[in-house]
């Protein structure tokens, strides 16, 4: 299946994760509805909306302090740092203003009034600004690369490309130098020279995908078709039915040559900010991520990612009603727009909107029945709200628009397993996980649930465990894999083992309700009574479903004996000889 989400290599973005020091917050918090008026109220609230990423209501409470108590410095770097995270890039430059008269080497303030002087060609005082920044890893990558686009936009090719080489640091640091060497040099025209750096981060960032699409436009402007279709072949075995590929490919086999992937100063700037905010975004600096990716947009709004990824982020820290604001602002003519769409349904989902959701999707699917995105979008949806007999008949349509599956498509026929199973049609459920097994062998999803189902039903036991226990090799720190193998252990009446598995289970997953009522069974089964009410306790704590929670109730009242428990699990021929 395809994704429309960019990225760079594995390499650069741990190498910059090990210089990252900030937190990811909770997800978005509940509207706060009455502004307090006081100082301590709005104080209060600024600062649980900021941690939980509320940045509409930061902004609002912050607002509101710096009305009621105007010199405090700390609040107007908090209202200027809001209003960057929420967008509002126009009124935080007037803060941004404020702040370097305080703090004149204040990094992220520096930043923001350098683009705001990218964005009006105000090359010289925009390299000014992010001269007097203080540095760091992350602070002199930026700031390098954005005052090598400035000497670009001054007219200095030479300049612009020095400085980038001059530039010293981790290794990660060397793909996004020779992309950004590669992009000025070929805006610039300078054929030759642009054409090696661009190889040069194509080879860095294999995985990157616009290191790809930069090398592949220069090719077909001086290499010829062959040579860019080439690029994107490779990337294409990576990742499949890109978008953005699609789209080049076509205007390829049509004859055209594509453009350089940056050709101004801004466009360029903007890309830094993309790059380096997508990064920070997947690496646990969701705040920092959002500071760059709503300057990335301001300054170039046409950018083909930045957009998404921010919509993306949004997602990531649980704030769908953003996301969905942000999708809707994808033009029609993206190539991303379908992927827009997709997602803009997801969200709706999301919010609590399943109708409009499933209408947005089924608008959709009626205009091009043959949208394996937006079927599969759907039939997430239904599966996510438990409608099995639903979403396994949608990803049946899925299914039938693939002549041949590859292994690429393993996941429609696990998903489709799972709404099988859990619709009470195991033949065919068993069918699909085996389809989804034969396409992906190593593949731990499909061996921990078809393996627990076998073990669970009393059928192929010894091969069941054993892919229990090969999903679990394969991934070792997956506590719901891990919690798999010590309920099937308890399953078998195995209930020493299934203690030690199940308490390793917790402690990669303590707060799940599942694995802790589990090991409470478990627990209790050797006699640890007083344990098994701790864990039963805890369960019931962590907010269980509803059917779940009633059981647990009953044991912490009453024992295990009390509540309906399947007897241990024999071999199939001998339940049936046991009658």
């Amino acid at each position: 299946m395809t994704t429309a989400r960019p990225f760079f290599s594995v390499a650069f973005a741990a190498g910059l994760a090990a210089v990252l020091h900030l937190s990811s917050g909770p997800a978005r918090a509940e509207a706060l509805s009455d502004v307090d008026t006081s100082l301590a109220g709005n104080y209060l609230a600024a600062r649980l909306a900021s941690s939980e990423r509320d940045s509409d209501a930061a902004v609002t409470y912050l607002r509101n302090l710096m009305k009621l108590d105007t010199r405090n410095e700390e609040i107007l770097e908090r209202t200027f740092f809001a209003m960057l995270m929420d967008g509002q890039i126009d009124e935080s430059m007037k803060l941004a203003d404020r702040m370097v008269k305080i703090d004149r080497t204040h990094r992220i303030a520096r930043l923001a009034l350098a683009v705001r002087s990218i964005k009006k060609t105000h090359y010289q005082t925009a390299r000014t600004n992010l001269a007097l920044s203080v540095r760091g890893p992350i602070g002199d990558l930026t700031a390098t690369l954005l005052a090598a686009w400035t000497f670009y936009g001054s007219g200095n090719t030479k300049g612009a490309v020095e400085l980038i080489d001059r530039l010293e640091g981790p290794d990660w640091y060397a793909p996004m130098k020779e992309l950004h060497a590669g992009l000025i040099l070929d805006a610039a025209g300078q054929k030759k020279e642009a054409g090696r750096r661009l190889e040069q981060a194509m080879k860095a960032d294999p995985g990157s995908l616009r290191a790809i699409d930069a090398y592949a436009r220069w090719a077909s402007r001086n290499d010829g078709a062959e040579a860019a279709l080439a690029a994107y072949t490779t990337f294409e075995r990576q990742l499949p039915n890109h978008p953005i590929v699609q789209q080049a490919v076509k205007e390829l086999k049509a004859g055209k040559t594509l453009p350089p992937l940056v050709k101004t100063a801004q466009e360029g700037s903007s890309e830094v900010l993309y790059g380096l905010g997508s990064t920070l975004g997947r690496q646990g600096g969701e705040d920092l991520a959002l500071v760059y990716l709503q300057l990335a947009i301001w300054l170039y709004p046409e950018h083909p990612f930045a957009s998404l990824t921010l919509a993306d982020l949004y997602e990531q820290l649980k704030q769908p009603a953003k996301a969905i604001e942000v999708y809707e602002t994808v033009p029609d003519t993206s190539p991303l727009k379908r992927n827009a769409e997709v997602q803009l349904a997801v969200n709706l989902d999301a919010t609590d909107k399943f109708s409009e959701a499933r209408a947005h999707l089924d608008k959709m699917i009626s205009a091009d029945p043959k949208d394996i995105e937006a079927i599969v979008a759907l039939g997430k949806i239904q599966q996510t709200r438990k409608m099995f007999s639903e979403c396994a008949a949608t990803y049946s349509k899925a299914i039938a628009l693939i002549p041949t599956p590859t292994r690429a498509n393993w996941a429609l026929f696990y998903f489709r397993g799972i709404c099988n199973e859990r619709s009470k049609n195991w033949p065919q459920a068993e069918a699909d996980l085996k389809k989804a097994l034969e396409l992906n062998p190593d593949q731990p999803h499909v061996l921990n649930y078809l393996g627990y189902s076998w073990v669970d039903q009393g059928m192929n036991l010894d091969q069941g465990l054993d892919m229990i226990r090969k999903a679990v090799k394969l991934r070792p720190d997956d506590g719901p894999i891990v919690d798999s193998l010590g309920w099937a252990y308890y399953r078998l009446g195995r209930y020493e083992e299934a203690v030690v598995e199940l308490e390793r289970a917790i402690e990669l997953m303590p707060q799940d309700p599942v694995i802790n009522d589990h090991l409470g069974d478990a627990y209790w089964k050797v006699g640890r009574r007083l344990e098994a009410g701790f864990q039963w306790n805890h369960a019931r704590d962590l907010k269980p479903e509803a059917d779940d929670l009633a059981k647990i109730v009953v044991k912490i009242d009453r024992g295990l004996d009390a509540v309906d428990q399947p007897p241990p699990v024999r071999k199939a021929e001998e339940q049936q000889k046991g009658g």
